[in-house]
């Protein structure tokens, strides 16, 4: 499907007017929509503009069949209805880029080498700007990828082209594709990051947790990789990297990192597992004499959050200075874990 017959058949979003808006609106307050004349009477409408208002939701995918009730119609969040419906815009884009990346590369063999040092193949790493056209390229290499998606995950912004394409994770595992997520424990204590995480886990998505992570990074059958981050201003970039070494060290990275995270379970309540893990590493940089904004900065989390974690962690023990404290409890955690 092109943007041409995309906008031919949904039309300019200046369609979307207030009796659209109203009836999903009320969709949603009331969990779905069974009777056109019920939500027409609630609404104050008239029956015909409640019927055609839903018609027009179920062309942008803003309501859909319930799978349990097919009398019944149920409201699909705003984001994902935009994924389904601009992905076959997008994954022609990013077909016409590889297009263009392939028709590069034959001209550039036709052109008399010249004497260099040793370097990276030239185009073995890209770098693209954009939510919308990094969103669109983890679609399309989804897509392709059919064996293993690895993800690194050092944050937890929401509404960000990660978040995106791991709502689609499921997907791929229904298909056959393993789909592991490491994050940081951080991730355990924040609400919507616990309710996000519990919905991959359900989706069949393997999730494990580790204190810290220095880079988000997805790699594809170990054979590319995507560098998520920002540049200067603050843009979303990635880079994508398809040089054989580079994503090698990614994936054996991801494997080494996750052989001593903790697993993630949705029933365990805080920190679960991992409290022992950031136990000891609060414990650690205490004996190293860091401060609290420096403990802080380098497992990712608030200062205030640090404060409580080392008040709890200190509680028990009678020190005389915080270098103290901090070697006290190292070398009991060692003793425990040992």
């Amino acid at each position: 499907m092109t943007s041409a017959s995309v906008r031919t058949r949904f039309g300019p979003p200046s369609e979307l007017d207030e009796r659209v808006i109203g009836v999903y609106c009320h969709t949603v307050q009331q969990g779905g929509l069974r009777s056109v004349r019920s939500a027409a009477e609630d609404l104050g409408m008239d029956v015909g503009d409640v019927g055609a208002a839903a018609a027009r939701l179920v062309e942008l995918g803003l309501l859909r069949t319930d799978p349990f009730a097919e009398d019944r119609l149920v409201p699909v969040a705003p984001r994902q209805a935009s994924a389904v419906l601009t992905s076959p815009i997008e994954r022609e884009i990013f077909a016409r880029r590889d297009l263009i990346d392939q028709l590069r590369d034959r001209l550039d063999h036709i052109a008399v080498p010249e004497p260099r040092p040793a370097q990276l193949p030239v185009g073995s790493v890209d770098r693209i700007s954009g939510p919308a056209e990094i969103r669109g390229l983890l679609k399309l290499t989804a897509d392709m990828c059919r064996e293993e998606v690895l993800v690194l995950r050092a944050r937890q912004d929401t509404g960000d082209a990660l978040d995106d394409f791991l709502a689609l994770a499921g997907g791929l595992v229904r298909r056959g594709t393993a789909v592991r997520v490491l994050g940081t424990h951080r991730s355990r204590a924040d609400f919507s990051a616990r309710a996000r995480t519990g919905r991959l886990v359900e989706d069949g998505v393997d999730v494990r947790t580790v204190t810290r992570l220095s880079q988000t990074a997805v790699v594809f059958d170990r054979a590319l990789a995507l560098v998520l981050g920002d540049d200067e201003d603050d843009e979303p970039v990635a880079w994508r990297v398809r040089e054989d070494h580079v994503v090698r060290f990614l994936a054996d990275l991801m494997d080494q990192l996750w052989d001593g995270a903790a697993p993630y379970l949705p029933g365990e309540a805080g920190y679960g597992e991992a409290a022992d893990d950031l136990r000891h590493d609060i414990a650690r940089l205490m004996a190293e004499g860091h401060t609290d904004d420096v403990v802080a900065r380098k497992l990712g989390m608030s200062v205030r959050t640090c404060r409580r974690h080392i008040a709890a962690l200190l509680r028990s023990l009678d020190a005389s200075s915080r270098f103290q404290a901090g070697v006290q409890a190292a070398r009991r955690l060692m003793i425990e874990g040992a």
